[in-house]
């Protein structure tokens, strides 16, 4: 079944054959793709496009991508658009994108923030290198 998952009103997490649909961008008004992989296409629909181009590897550094990730989404939302955040399964990637989105403009733990994803999009695992990276980021975002 395609679908985007709601995380809040303007932020949803997919799998890469959801977000890819036209017919589902246009339905829930989105405006803006993050595409968190290095081979899954983009939908041909006419709006904002963010690349992450990035392995599902505990190895991989998205910590870099956090900040410029979560200020598109936040930036995207105080516009009055919507932002849908994928990867392939919709499982690793994506979800350690949103889950700092979270922390970094919805002042969430990331406890909470991880709880928050996991309610829209049941299926989330972040890798563990992409968990030890969301701890990092957490005890970035304390000090300011």
């Amino acid at each position: 079944m395609l679908q985007l998952c709601r995380v809040t009103n303007a932020l949803f997490i997919s799998n890469a054959r959801s977000a890819c649909s036209d017919e589902l961008i246009q339905q829930e008004a989105v405006t803006l793709c993050i595409n968190v992989s290095k081979q899954q296409p983009f939908p041909s629909a006419a709006i904002r496009k963010l690349h992450v181009a990035v392995y599902d590897d505990p190895n991989e550094d998205l910590y870099s991508h956090f900040d410029s990730c979560a200020d598109a989404i936040q930036q995207e939302a105080d516009r009055g658009g919507r932002s849908v955040v994928y990867c392939k399964n919709g499982r690793s990637r994506s979800a350690t994108v949103c889950v700092a989105y979270l922390m970094k403009h919805g002042r969430l733990t990331l406890k909470d923030a991880l709880q928050k994803v996991k309610t829209a999009r049941h299926v989330i695992d972040p890798n563990p290198g992409f968990l030890s990276q969301l701890q990092r980021y957490e005890q970035e975002l304390k000090k300011t």
